[in-house]
């Protein structure tokens, strides 16, 4: 058994390659072999979001708190509250983030295969974002 006390880790900054605006990162747990998935609890400020994105083994998205967006590609702008829960499939290309005046607060889940969890592509367009 391990137990991952709160506080004992470290917050992030959300790197600027792969997000839009101020997100902080709160690890909850790493993937320990054999096991593949890892998660931990991001905060996005009113308008921030990820760049354009895909997971190879896909992600899952709990929200916590606020109101944030989401998107696949091709598919519409969706608001997303405390308690959805919503799941891009493996190579599923996408982004994700707060609304344009609330915060959101999600934990993402999402597994590694040969080290890789996830495909940072280009910056979502504030046209895209606001669509």
């Amino acid at each position: 058994m391990d137990i991952k006390r709160n506080g004992s880790q470290p917050s992030a900054k959300g790197p600027v390659e792969w997000f839009t605006g101020n997100v902080r990162i709160d690890p909850l747990f790493a993937a320990i072999d054999p096991a593949r998935a890892a998660g931990a609890s991001v905060t996005f400020e009113p308008g921030a979001r990820t760049v354009w994105h895909t997971h190879p083994l896909g992600q899952t998205l709990v929200v916590t708190s606020g109101c944030g967006r989401v998107q696949r590609e091709g598919g519409p702008v969706e608001e997303i509250r405390p308690g959805d829960v919503i799941h891009f499939a493996p190579g599923e290309r996408h982004w994700h983030g707060a609304a344009p005046t609330t915060a959101v607060t999600h934990i993402a889940v999402q597994e590694h295969i040969d080290g890789k969890v996830v495909d940072w592509m280009e910056p979502v367009t504030d046209a895209q974002y606001q669509a």
